[in-house]
């Protein structure tokens, strides 16, 4: 089954032009002066792209532009970097501004690639002005949910997917509620009002946390479903990880959901999650890279991976994926990124597991290269071979 079109109550809000989204956290890679000499890297120094610098033409600057996805800002931060210092003739430029407002970008053709945490539809491709789309998987990785709550030390929130859905319909509004301390005898919860966060953007983070909570709560599905831009029935919007994890860390009470790698920096705990083997996981490097396995075989038609079977498995993880037109425009821009990408998506997954993500497995990673080896400059010829 696709959840590419899945729900009726499916929903998606392009943001108008990308300049609209300058309250979103913005991360710029602009490398173009640097002149370091290539990194070890973390995982040993990483194996050259396939096209590297060496094949832009003289006097081709190699700049690149993205925006979309906050679930990858983190992981492409690091990665664009150690691409510049291996490529200094490339410069990569990366707005975080949101998986809508990044397919609006995309569409628009305002920069040369997206990132989005679910792929294009069938008509958001058909509006895309540079005609059709290419989308690679990128990225990995689980959301976790967060709480600012004072608990006893190595104690940890347990929750179930109908309890969490409940409490983001509004229907759990304290932490003493029942259902809750049901949940975590011996932890003694405040007599305190939930105070919900949620994006307010166009986000494919909502769009992964939606489906899951649509896949296991049948309340939530007739009422909310799941979508990159939801009616949320209770809560306060944010925009972006960042601003959802910062209001969480302000504000005593909270619960809120974010990309794993967002809770690092301001230390927020992790609730366990119980998945569908019955126990109760975090979101890391093993417990979303089990998630993954057991569906290894997916499309940018059939790419959901939350809530799958095994013990160890973490139930609200995804992929991310990037958007290029099949056709480049220009054949050296074209190059430029097509071998980005694909050094990306090989050497450059040595820095996910340190940033939060995990490396995208084999078959994922030759998912990838088959579909960048579609990508055709103007004349028609592969830009990958």
């Amino acid at each position: 089954m696709s959840w590419h079109h899945a729900k009726p109550g499916s929903k998606r809000r392009h943001a108008p032009h990308l300049a609209t989204a300058a309250v979103a956290a913005i991360v710029l890679v602009a490398l173009g002066a640097c002149s370091s000499t290539p990194s070890a890297g973390t995982a040993g120094s990483p194996a050259p792209a396939l096209a590297t610098a060496s094949a832009i033409p003289a006097g081709h600057t190699g700049a690149l532009t993205g925006a979309g996805s906050t679930f990858d800002a983190p992981f492409f931060s690091v990665a664009f970097t150690r691409y510049q210092q291996q490529h200094p003739r490339v410069t990569v430029s990366y707005s975080a501004v949101g998986s809508s407002a990044g397919i609006a970008a995309f569409s628009a053709r305002q920069v040369d690639f997206g990132a989005s945490d679910v792929p294009m539809t069938a008509s958001e491709q058909a509006a895309a002005s540079g005609g059709p789309v290419a989308q690679v998987p990128v990225a990995l990785g689980g959301e976790g949910v967060v709480y600012n709550l004072s608990l006893p030390a190595g104690a940890r929130l347990h929750l179930t997917g109908p309890v969490l859905a409940a409490i983001f319909l509004g229907q759990i509004s304290r932490w003493n509620d029942p259902a809750l301390t049901a949940l975590n005898p011996g932890i003694t919860l405040p007599d305190a009002p939930i105070t919900v966060v949620h994006r307010s953007d166009g986000s494919g983070t909502t769009y992964i946390f939606s489906n899951y909570l649509s896949g296991i709560d049948p309340a939530w599905a007739a009422r909310v479903g799941t979508g990159t831009t939801l009616t949320w029935p209770a809560g306060d919007g944010e925009e972006g990880n960042p601003g959802v994890a910062a209001a969480v860390y302000r504000t005593p009470f909270s619960i809120g959901y974010v990309e794993q790698a967002y809770s690092q920096g301001l230390l927020l705990p992790f609730a366990a999650i119980r998945n569908q083997a019955g126990n109760y996981v975090i979101p890391s490097a093993q417990s979303v890279a089990a998630d993954a396995a057991q569906k290894p075989g997916i499309t940018a038609a059939d790419f959901s991976i939350v809530n799958q079977p095994g013990a160890s498995s973490y139930p609200i993880s995804g992929y991310s994926w990037a958007l290029v037109y099949t056709r480049q425009p220009g054949q050296a821009t074209g190059q430029a990124l097509v071998a980005m990408l694909d050094w990306l998506t090989h050497a450059g997954q040595a820095y996910a597991a340190p940033n939060g993500y995990v490396p995208l497995p084999a078959q994922i990673e030759q998912l990838a290269r088959t579909t960048l080896q579609r990508i055709t400059g103007p004349g028609g010829t592969s830009l990958l071979s």
